[in-house]
């Protein structure tokens, strides 16, 4: 029947995988490299299909509780000074179906690892080396466990995949490098920013800050523009050399921001990419969220698709009885328009986050400033609520 399964990564979309998983009595088992779920991370929403993901994991005031408290967005000159703002509820009601839940990606996590509970089995601190697929199953080796048996393997294990590269071939052939990187990490809010993200650009750079845990605290966060270059993804120190180098002789909160970085314990960078993939699944391993479809930090989409694709992914198992391929044609059928939907919205919103020339900048301030007066501003929530709603969710609890 399918019920043993193996989920390579505690993301956001593993750990609600496994949530669904036990709650049709299957058998979830969840390997993290790390030693226990990552915190940290930059605010991710939820909107449309994704706020009913959770709101059917019975997570929902967790999730309000845990709510950032954004009120609205400044880009800032030089000297900290407004020059085009919006408030957050600019581009629809608060009882609009684009409304956004802005929560931390690590207390997503939290909410989600707790909701999973006891029932999930966890390996943390380890990681799959080699998938060999059968009839009757995938044998998995793992580099410091014993090699073990099950019925199927998922990847939720993100952007530079491990379940993609094992059993789907290099990553090269599935992410699209979009021409920027982007780095997020935690710093003192010494702006105290009180519910507004200020974000300060130049061409091909934003710097910005926006407020967390009720003000308590606020993450930094860079974007630059660049063509790919080779660096070590494991070497954090590198990493920081490259962001200092990128930024230096920067402006505004430039130099403090960077100078809180050598010290940030939950520093993140990487490459603005998306995946594309005319399949996810192979067999007996599927892919789920990021490490299938990965949006961008750009679209603000990522964990809504992760949430949607887990809840889908489980429930087809459910209702195919455990036939992994009916289930995987069905999950795949499912999501795909609502992935596509998702990987439109970057498209629009690199100019606004890295614009490319002054020219550029001046443009983007004027349309921010005019935006509460223009006719068509509901065209521009009507793209993110035709994404955010791109999908109707079925009841596989029947």
């Amino acid at each position: 029947m399918n019920r043993d399964i193996l989920i390579s990564g505690a993301s956001i979309a593993g750990l609600a995988l496994a949530y669904w998983l036990r709650q049709y009595s299957f058998n979830p088992t969840v390997v993290e490299q790390a030693p226990a779920p990552r915190e940290g991370g930059y605010a991710v929403d939820l909107r449309g299909a994704a706020r009913e993901a959770a709101e059917r994991i019975g997570i929902i005031a967790d999730v309000r509780r845990a709510h950032v408290g954004t009120r609205g967005l400044s880009y800032v000159n030089g000297a900290n000074e407004p020059v085009a703002s919006m408030s957050s509820d600019l581009l629809g009601d608060s009882g609009g179906a684009i409304a956004e839940i802005e929560i931390l990606r690590g207390d997503m996590i939290r909410i989600l690892y707790a909701a999973a509970g006891d029932y999930v089995e966890y390996i943390f601190e380890d990681s799959i080396s080699s998938i060999s697929q059968g009839e009757e199953g995938v044998g998995v080796t793992f580099q410091r466990g014993e090699p073990r048996h099950f019925d199927l393997v998922v990847g939720a294990d993100g952007l530079h995949s491990n379940v993609r590269a094992l059993a789907f071939g290099d990553e090269l052939e599935f992410v699209r490098d979009l021409g920027a990187h982007v780095s997020i990490f935690t710093t003192p809010n010494h702006l105290d920013l009180d519910g507004w993200e200020l974000m300060y650009s130049t061409p091909g750079k934003t710097a910005a800050m926006y407020p967390a845990r009720h003000n308590t605290e606020a993450k930094a966060m860079f974007f630059f523009a660049s063509e790919p270059f080779p660096y070590d993804r494991h070497d954090i120190g590198g990493q920081k050399k490259i962001l200092a180098e990128a930024f230096a002789g920067g402006g505004w909160e430039v130099p403090r921001l960077l100078e809180a970085m050598w010290g940030a314990s939950d520093f993140y960078f990487d490459t603005v990419s998306q995946v594309h993939m005319d399949r996810w699944s192979n067999g007996r391993a599927v892919l789920v969220g990021d490490a299938a479809y990965c949006p961008s930090p750009m679209a603000g989409v990522g964990t809504s698709l992760a949430l949607v694709g887990a809840y889908v992914l489980a429930g087809e198992l459910k209702a195919a009885g455990g036939d992994h391929r009916r289930a995987l044609v069905r999950y795949e059928e499912e999501m795909r328009e609502y992935v596509e939907q998702g990987q439109k919205l970057p498209k629009g919103n690199a100019t606004g986050l890295i614009p490319r020339s002054r020219l550029q900048i001046r443009i983007r301030n004027q349309i921010i400033r005019m935006l509460p007066y223009l006719p068509w501003r509901g065209l521009i929530a009507g793209g993110v609520q035709k994404a955010a709603n791109a999908i109707t969710l079925k009841d596989y609890e029947g």
